[in-house]
């Protein structure tokens, strides 16, 4: 094989793509408790746009509570506005120098609305795969039309690229999987204990 043609840069560019896909899903609100929901909001201060765990220490203390322990007390109402003030619709209550969140359940509505966001976010990076596919493609033509590969290495490159492209959004669509029965998880739930009760009730 040529050395002019390196599979792993490709497969490592796929790679950061499905790790950004990760990072952004996870601030999605589901109903649980997630610290990397707060990873979008940004606190002014120091005269600078800083995240909250630059000026903070969150944690997850319950499943429907993140604690977020300030370190610097005048930063305290600085963070609580940023959190209020972001899209996450969230509202913080002070504790001295701990800022807690309450994450409230989502109504059906509101869960059928993050699949479809969600679903967008998947399409979105899987068009961004295929693109560093056509990338790698377009790499090994140049290659081929230069001779510094031949016709075989080709030929065996792009169908590497190939699977390696379908292993990666095999992997993403595997996450959107689990992310979707998150959010659903809770909804679920509710439907179904109702039912277990009537059931119980009926001597079933």
């Amino acid at each position: 094989m040529s050395s002019e043609f390196n599979e792993k840069n490709y497969s490592l560019k796929m790679e950061k793509t499905i790790l950004s896909f990760k990072k952004d899903i996870s601030t999605l609100r589901t109903g649980r408790a997630n610290a990397s929901m707060l990873d979008i909001i940004k606190v002014d201060v120091y005269g600078q746009q800083m995240p909250i765990n630059q000026v903070a220490t969150v944690s997850v203390p319950e499943a429907r509570m993140i604690s977020v322990q300030v370190w610097d007390q005048g930063n305290v109402i600085l963070v609580d506005k940023a959190i209020k003030e972001s899209d996450l619709g969230i509202n913080p209550q002070i504790d001295g120098q701990i800022v807690r969140i309450r994450i409230p359940d989502l109504t059906e509505e509101r869960r059928k609305d993050l699949i479809k966001v969600l679903k967008v976010m998947g399409e979105k990076y899987k068009v961004a795969i295929r693109n560093i596919r056509r990338d790698a493609n377009e790499d090994v033509k140049k290659l081929l039309k230069d001779k510094k590969v031949t016709e075989d290495e080709s030929q065996s490159f792009e169908k590497n690229t190939q699977k390696m492209t379908d292993d990666k959004i095999s992997n993403l669509d595997k996450i959107l999987e689990e992310k979707e029965k998150e959010i659903l998880q809770v909804w679920t739930t509710l439907i179904t204990l109702p039912l277990l009760w009537m059931a119980m009730e009926d001597g079933v």
